[in-house]
């Protein structure tokens, strides 16, 4: 199998003969982040294959649609306005939504799949796509590093091969580290020849015009020589050509750099980078928004420029919680707190600590949460402003709500979400503050299910859809009802749904994959396991999901290695050492399955399914006693189960206590979903070991009427 291929040079210049080999075209990107901030690079491979994609399969354009332009908005002239979403139109003082990593990943995999469609269809149409040459990319932003790094794990050389340039000495993400000497082989592009003489004008310039991303340190020696206010000018040269059609890719990283550094830094800079914050916020670059609040709060005088200040500060708490940085977002709210005696300051920071206390700390601290968030509810219950009051009262209502769902106060969580709901409603015209009303229905209908009232919650999670059709958590939560109930195809459907309106979730796949699973739909069911494993093989709940089908399936092997896979990932756990047991004894190892399921026993004494399996294992090693002990003890743990009671029945049989198997016989018949058939072959067995010929042979008959055990019965019939 071919490898991708890694070229590593301290320069651009010297990496560029490396990357630009003779032969078919190659689709070449910088990914560097001083270009177009996030996704810098991928932006220009898709712009390279999506008018031959959209042409050849329009349908698999428009199935990637959500994640191609939610990531990269400006591909719309290419093909089309990206899907309306509540959170996409809502004004950003009105947002009370945010992405975060995890939806942005799952861009980042839904083009890869995307990426990787193409290359397979273009093949099999007999063409071959276009090598790929990605430069810079140790200079890129973590967002796209982390889509090379998927980019190389996920796609196959031999498909599509990929060449990466970095510089070798720069950190890279993790992920990207292994990734590139998982799946490249290396090659070192020497230093080329210093190119011909130019004056410090023209390097300067040139550093202007690359937008800060040139590597070469002569041409950055020339710019900081230049006169500050000569460079400032420049800047503002510069900055006016990319302003007159910049996308949000250049309003974010190149117009950004230049304004900070031209001649109105705290009036056009500071614009430029509260826009550049705010719509990196909106996208969900955690990152990325995080970075460039701090650049805000540097170029910002907290005192003369306040609100500005302030701004910055509370994005870059949110930004800092979602990222698991708790430490430094209770930091900014100390610092924010003892700077400002503003009462909406102490408001939000009040929410945010309870939220970092109820959300994200470790343990959680729902009661320390609630102090805090009381604060917040004074606060705001106090605020002169009647409107403003009304609006915050009820945001701040909504968090006291998802605090007391922690706290296991229900109702009172609903009373809460409801009163907002009720103030809102009748207050705001049916166009204001929409996105943060849908997060109280949320809410609601959230709440309702959980104090099952599921109709109220089945019919608000429909209304919320109806509302806005791309949010797909909606669906998801509509399908977990269907399955509560009972209907599995119901859940199928709105999973299908989300699947197709959606960015490729994890979680998406692995329950319509259990779904599916449930209803006997095995080769859907590891269609959806084996994608969730192609995008995080590490999904550890997905790999036990998928070893248990193909346990059931009798693919043993393949069961084995996602078990073993799976171990190596989670610290001593039942179920993987049950599974691990389970398979021995589809193997016929029943020994070897023991010592297994012991292991998972001594984890967790009580695990059901460890029991049972134990039992099966024992009474197939001549050890009757101590599967009737297990099995005993999985009945004590459980509602009354046919098939445990059938089993522990025959293993009386086989300890020689008839009365009890006779028993176990008859509360089984009584039971739903009994398998009446072999349990009244056992039951015919018992009755003539303790001498009751005339029922035995009744039992026998009907049994044998069914189809099961005929050679047996019949050999017994005629002793």
């Amino acid at each position: 199998m071919s490898a991708h291929l890694h070229v590593v040079g301290a320069r651009a210049r010297d990496r560029r003969p490396f990357l630009e080999r003779p032969g078919t075209p190659a689709v070449f990107a910088s990914c560097h982040q001083g270009l177009r901030g996030p996704y810098t690079g991928v932006d220009t491979v898709l712009a390279a294959i999506l008018p031959d994609a959209a042409r050849r399969w329009p349908g698999l354009v428009d199935y990637h649609r959500m994640e191609i332009l939610e990531a990269i908005p400006e591909l719309t002239e290419l093909i089309g306005p990206a899907p309306r979403t509540l959170a996409k139109d809502a004004p950003f003082v009105e947002r009370t939504r945010w992405y975060g990593k995890t939806m942005t990943r799952s861009f980042s995999q839904g083009i890869i799949t995307f990426l990787r469609e193409y290359a397979h269809r273009l093949r099999q149409a007999g063409a071959e796509p276009p090598p790929l040459v990605l430069d810079d990319v140790h200079r890129a932003e973590i967002t796209t590093q982390e889509f090379v790094a998927l980019l190389l794990r996920r796609l196959d050389a031999d498909l599509w091969p990929v060449t990466v340039g970095t510089d070798g000495d720069s950190p890279l993400e993790p992920a990207l580290a292994v990734a590139l000497a998982d799946h490249t082989d290396w090659e070192y592009a020497p230093a080329t020849p210093e190119p011909g003489p130019r004056t410090p004008a023209e390097l300067a310039a040139e550093y202007i015009q690359l937008d800060g991303t040139c590597d070469d340190p002569a041409v950055h020696e020339a710019y900081l020589a230049l006169d500050p206010e000569d460079r400032a000018a420049l800047h503002d040269k510069r900055a006016d050509e990319l302003d007159a059609g910049a996308g949000w890719g250049v309003r974010v990283a190149a117009l950004v750099f230049h304004r900070e550094r031209g001649t109105d830094p705290h009036g056009l800079g500071l614009a430029a980078v509260e826009d550049a914050a705010e719509y990196l916020t909106v996208m969900g670059f955690q990152h990325a928004a995080a970075d460039m609040c701090e650049r805000g709060r540097a170029l910002t005088d907290p005192d003369k420029e306040a609100a500005a200040y302030r701004k910055f500060s509370n994005i870059l708490i949110a930004q800092t919680m979602g990222l698991g940085r708790l430490h430094e977002s209770a930091e900014l709210c100390s610092e924010v707190r003892r700077r400002y005696a503003h009462p909406t300051t102490h408001m939000t920071t009040s929410y945010f600590m309870a939220m970092i206390y109820t959300r994200f700390a470790t343990p959680r601290d729902h009661d320390k949460a609630l102090e805090y968030q009381n604060t917040a509810v004074v606060i705001a219950n106090g605020l002169p402003d009647e409107r403003d009051r009304m609006i915050y009262s009820g945001f701040q209502d909504n968090g006291l709500a998802l605090i007391e769902m922690h706290r296991g106060n229900l109702a009172h969580a609903l009373e809460l979400v409801e009163h907002a709901i009720a103030r809102s409603d009748g207050r705001l015209a049916a166009d204001e503050w929409v996105l943060h009303r849908s997060q109280l229905y949320y809410n609601r209908a959230r709440l309702f299910g959980a104090l099952g009232r599921t109709d109220e919650a089945y019919a608000g999670f429909t209304t919320l859809h109806e509302m806005d059709p791309y949010y797909t958590d909606y669906l998801s939560e509509r399908a977990k009802l269907s399955r509560a109930a009972g209907d599995l195809e119901a859940a199928v459907r709105d999973y299908d749904l989300a699947a197709e309106l959606g960015p490729p979730f994890v979680e998406l796949y692995h329950n319509r994959g259990s779904a599916l699973a449930e209803l006997g739909r095995a080769d859907e069911a590891l269609a959806d396991f084996d994608y969730v494993l192609d995008m995080e093989p590490d999904e550890g709940d997905t790999l036990i999901s998928r070893a248990e089908l193909l346990l059931d399936e009798g693919r043993l092997e393949a069961a084995a290695a996602d078990v073993e896979r799976a171990m190596n990932l989670f610290d001593a756990d039942a179920r993987l050492f049950c599974l691990r047991g389970m398979v021995h004894l589809a193997a016929d190892d029943p020994a070897q399955a023991v010592i297994c399921l012991d292991a998972a026993l001594e984890l967790d004494p009580d695990y059901p399914a460890a029991l049972v399996n134990r039992a099966v294992a024992l009474f197939d090693l001549a050890d009757p006693t101590r599967s009737v002990a297990d099995l005993t003890r999985a009945l004590e743990l459980s509602d009354p189960d046919p098939d445990l009671l059938l089993n522990r029945g025959i293993g009386y049989a086989a300890c020689n206590n008839p009365t009890s198997a006779l028993a176990d016989f008859d509360e089984a018949l009584t039971l739903p979903e009994a398998d009446i058939p072999e349990l009244l072959y056992h039951r015919g067995l018992c009755l003539l070991d303790l001498g009751d010929r005339t029922r035995a042979e009744a039992d026998l008959q009907a049994s044998r009427r069914s189809g099961a055990h005929t050679t047996e019965i019949d050999t017994l019939l005629a002793v």
